[in-house]
């Protein structure tokens, strides 16, 4: 599809996180570090699960998937960023603006859906353990896997089609470090209010959709929980859940104040994007490695396997 003319602007100005030289310099020492944490931690949770047979099973087979979108994601926006910091002038076209923004939606509504489709899971884990394996099958799972894809994709297209009527005429500063949707609707001399209530509705399908499915998962295993006499026991449930548990909040809590929140340019609008898009998808693969001794015990396996093929 061609793209519409855009009145004059055929790029815009990104604000970024700072004017100051010395401190641009920092942050892109600071966010290098953590793009490279990013892919190195993520591509070893690829690789570790893949090779190790003992972490064949749907809840790493969805992790795998995690991290997958995780290393996408930060992609996304951090090379840009990174780019930016180093340059006088932080400037994007308004196709590659769109596409950015394609691609945020696309990887951010697949990783919460998936969020959504892992709770689940543990829920069959720990409420339905005797019938998980029946259950939670391979063609399920990738189905989910599948699904969760499809329901971004469409949303992302939607999103864009709309996104791609709308004219630019005289404002070119986005107030911000990257092309996010909600910073574009004030530069725009088109009628946006039809793409508010849109981005709106994704926002609250996406989000509440797929959070609800994950509150009550996790109402039922807590209740299980609680209901198991041994402490061994209860720890043992916790410790499968509290990883992921963790990896909602960090993203949940971010995404949701960014895309329901009107846009302002703000602090808070600059943190809540760097949280749900550069420091989730670095954490996520610290936080199921460190607390998970089968996955640290596969690390070690497989780091073993590597160091005898060398030798």
């Amino acid at each position: 599809m061609a793209l519409r003319n855009h009145s004059t602007i055929t790029k815009f100005i990104l604000s970024g996180l700072s004017d100051d030289p010395h401190i641009q310099a920092l942050l892109f020492l600071l966010f290098l570090g953590i793009y490279l944490l990013t892919l190195m931690g993520n591509l070893t949770m690829m690789l570790v699960i893949r090779a190790d047979s003992h972490l064949h099973t749907p809840m790493y087979f969805f992790l795998s998937n995690l991290s997958f979108l995780d290393f996408c994601f930060s992609s996304v926006t951090v090379p840009k960023l990174l780019g930016d910091l180093l340059s006088e002038k932080k400037t994007i076209s308004v196709e590659g603006c769109l596409a950015q923004v394609f691609f945020v939606f696309l990887t951010a509504g697949n990783e919460a859906c998936l969020l959504s489709v892992m709770a689940y899971d543990r829920y069959a884990a720990i409420c339905h353990p005797l019938l998980y394996g029946q259950v939670m099958s391979s063609q399920l799972c990738k189905g989910l896997v599948w699904g969760s894809w499809g329901l971004a994709s469409l949303n992302a297209v939607i999103i864009v089609f709309l996104a791609l009527n709308l004219d630019f005429c005289d404002a070119q500063t986005i107030h911000h470090y990257t092309c996010e949707l909600p910073s574009l609707f004030p530069l725009s001399c088109s009628d946006t209010s039809i793409n508010i209530s849109i981005l709106s509705f994704s926002t609250i399908f996406l989000g509440l959709g797929n959070f609800l499915p994950i509150f009550f998962s996790y109402a039922h295993i807590i209740f299980n929980i609680l209901s198991i006499t041994s402490t061994t026991g209860r720890s043992k449930a916790f410790s499968t859940c509290s990883s992921h548990l963790i990896a909602v909040i960090l993203y949940f809590g971010s995404g949701m104040v960014r895309y329901l929140m009107p846009p302002s340019g703000s602090f808070l609008d600059l943190f809540s994007s760097l949280q749900y898009s550069v420091i989730t998808p670095m954490l996520n693969p610290l936080i199921y490695s460190l607390k998970n001794k089968e996955v640290k015990t596969a690390v070690k396996r497989t780091l073993g396997k590597c160091l005898q093929y060398f030798r």
